[in-house]
């Protein structure tokens, strides 16, 4: 597709949006507030499709976020506090100032140094933290993923792999020393071997949230099969009945 048809995409979904804001009764009611769920509830569908790599699906949730950030500047521009092309050059500026490997004379060996580069600008640019950017409202292993490699950007990070198992090991004993003793102190060790495997995920190139999603689904698709084949209610059925079908279900 031409730079002109992306352009022209553009400005009808901008036109278009005028249009709804002025004359349907549901869009002209809608803030910012208002739309805060139904835009997470969109970037959770986005996040299935592209689990469930269906280009089409893909597609149509992206036009529907894209939708959603051009809604809120447009209430946004209505208190005249910004517009979409503020936005826009905004994100524009930044990408510009956080890639001198590119837009300047800085020279960099691989991705780990960009991403390295990019923490340092972020605090060069006023961020009184590098964890400042991680949202609150994130899933917790989300959250623990992205805090863990950030921090990794300034040197707060083991050396190798093997010290990161280590780490889970003493964190799996420490959770085991206090089973049934103490409630808030196992929640507290198990938070704590969470950790300290989201890290070793980490070092090992796996996404621990997407890992544990493959794992439901595939839960999921299996008692499914259970429910499906079961030739009595499930509550009266024994495990060794249940098993039986879960393996049916693996194979």
């Amino acid at each position: 597709m031409k730079m002109q048809d992306k352009l022209d995409a553009f400005k009808r979904l901008l036109i278009i949006m005028d249009e709804l804001r002025e004359q349907c009764p549901w869009d002209r009611k809608q803030t910012m507030e208002s739309l805060r769920n139904l835009t997470i509830e969109e970037t959770y569908e986005l996040a299935d499709a592209i689990l469930d790599k269906d280009m089409q699906e893909i597609k149509e949730e992206i036009g529907d976020i894209m939708l959603h950030m051009v809604f809120y500047s447009k209430i946004a521009s209505e208190t005249d506090d910004f517009d979409i092309a503020d936005s826009l050059n905004a994100v524009c500026d930044k990408l510009i100032n956080r890639h001198p490997h590119i837009y300047g004379d800085v020279e960099v060996e691989d991705e780990e140094e960009v991403k390295r580069n990019w923490e340092q600008l972020k605090l060069k640019e006023g961020k009184r933290s590098v964890l400042s950017g991680v949202p609150k409202s994130l899933p917790a292993m989300v959250k623990a993923y992205r805090m863990q490699d950030k921090t990794a950007q300034v040197g707060f990070e083991w050396e190798n792999a093997g010290q990161v198992w280590e780490k889970v090991e003493e964190e799996i004993q420490e959770f085991k020393e206090v089973l049934d003793v103490d409630q808030d102190k196992m929640e507290d060790e198990f938070g704590d071997v969470m950790f300290s495997l989201i890290n070793y995920a980490r070092f090992k190139g796996i996404d621990p949230e997407t890992a544990l999603e493959k794992v439901n689904r595939k839960f999921k698709t299996r008692f499914e099969y259970i429910e499906e084949k079961a030739t009595k209610p499930l509550t009266e059925m024994s495990l060794e009945e249940m098993d039986k079908l879960w393996d049916e279900a693996k194979r």
